[in-house]
């Protein structure tokens, strides 16, 4: 059984991979690409949180390259990242 688990666990793992390589994504798609669970992407589309389509007023759609962008606004630098562009800042004011 446990080569059974194995091959079921590897093909889960190639399946969330292909999500990733899709432009366009559902909500189940998008809740196994993202960790969200569906009632939060749901919550998310009521109050306009997110980018999406509803062509034809049923059916939510979502743009990957526009959900990756959302995912990554408000990004935080690291400590290194800072100290780097102080390091380059200084120098050009000499």
């Amino acid at each position: 059984m446990e080569n059974n688990e194995l091959i079921i666990h590897k093909l889960n793992r190639i399946e969330k991979h292909i999500f990733g390589l899709k432009a366009i994504l559902n909500v189940e798609e998008l809740s196994d690409y993202t960790g969200f669970k569906k009632s939060y992407i749901y919550k998310l589309v009521h109050t306009n949180s997110i980018p999406f389509s509803k062509p034809s007023g049923k059916i939510l759609f979502f743009e990957r390259k526009k959900i990756d962008e959302w995912l990554l606004k408000n990004s935080h630098k690291s400590n290194d990242e800072i100290q780097q562009e102080a390091i380059e800042f200084s120098l050009r004011k000499k």
